[in-house]
């Protein structure tokens, strides 16, 4: 069965999160560790999140699903049938090999690691962490754990949020009240697998924060791998938190010709 990215891009989010379900329940911890996770409470919360949901409702497909895999060794939902749906995308899908199979669950998020390749940031390319769990817990599962949760936040209270993650503005999301579209606050999004790490800004991120100081969040989403929490830091480069500039000199190489 081939499945290329126009496949990905028209399923809907619940069958992508049906189908995280099944590939987990099907290839139990050998999964885990190929989309780079420590264990399956990593794998629920990252994945659930990157994928706008929660992270109990991975865990609920991989129930559902173990019923109906023979090679793990939980029982799942077994006192129950399984319903119809869930059991024709068992039939569909569950087909699919090892490699091909990873792949489907990566392109969800159009993830492509060789993409990253040497010029990939270094806090990602640490050895023995995997470019795609690191890409999602910095980006997409955390950014979707702020757009969740934001609302229940004594300083963003009254304040809608706007995503501004594509238009390259130094910061991940714009607040503004219904009553003062001018003046907003600014909340940079940063995420981290354990309770403490290293976190870097870019330059236009740290320039955008230097100069709107107290309307300037810096919004730590942290212990992915276990219970994820934030930590809120208001104009983060006059508070508690100390940051050094660092350099990097990468080579890149081509290959050229002439005609």
């Amino acid at each position: 069965m081939a499945h290329d990215s126009s496949t990905t891009a028209m399923m809907t989010t619940k069958k992508k999160l049906i189908l995280s379900g099944l590939y987990l329940s099907k290839f139990d911890s050998l999964g885990v560790r190929k989309l780079g996770f420590d264990n399956f409470k990593e794998a629920f919360n990252v994945i659930g999140y990157a994928l706008g949901s929660r992270p109990a409702s991975i865990k609920n497909y991989r129930d559902e699903f173990d019923p109906l895999i023979q090679t793990n060794p939980r029982k799942g939902w077994h006192k129950r049938s399984t319903r119809s749906h869930i059991l024709a995308n068992f039939e569909e899908y569950n087909g699919l090999d090892f490699e091909s199979f990873s792949a489907v669950v990566k392109s969800f998020f159009g993830s492509d690691e060789d993409a990253w390749g040497p010029t990939a940031p270094a806090e990602q390319r640490d050895e023995g962490e995997s470019p795609f769990a690191q890409r999602l817990i910095t980006g997409l599962a955390a950014e979707h754990y702020f757009e969740s949760i934001h609302t229940e936040i004594p300083e963003f209270q009254g304040y809608v949020a706007e995503n501004t993650t594509r238009f390259g503005c130094g910061y991940d999301f714009r607040l503004r009240t219904e009553l003062n579209q001018e003046d907003f606050l600014a909340v940079e999004v940063k995420g981290l697998k354990d309770q403490t790490g290293s976190l870097s800004m870019t330059p236009k991120e740290y320039d955008v924060a230097s100069v709107m100081r107290e309307r300037f969040f810096l919004f730590v989403v942290k212990n992915f791998r276990e219970l994820p929490s934030h930590e809120i830091f208001q104009n983060p480069l006059s508070g508690n938190l100390h940051f050094r500039r660092t350099e990097r000199v990468i080579v890149q190489l081509s290959w050229m010709t002439t005609v």
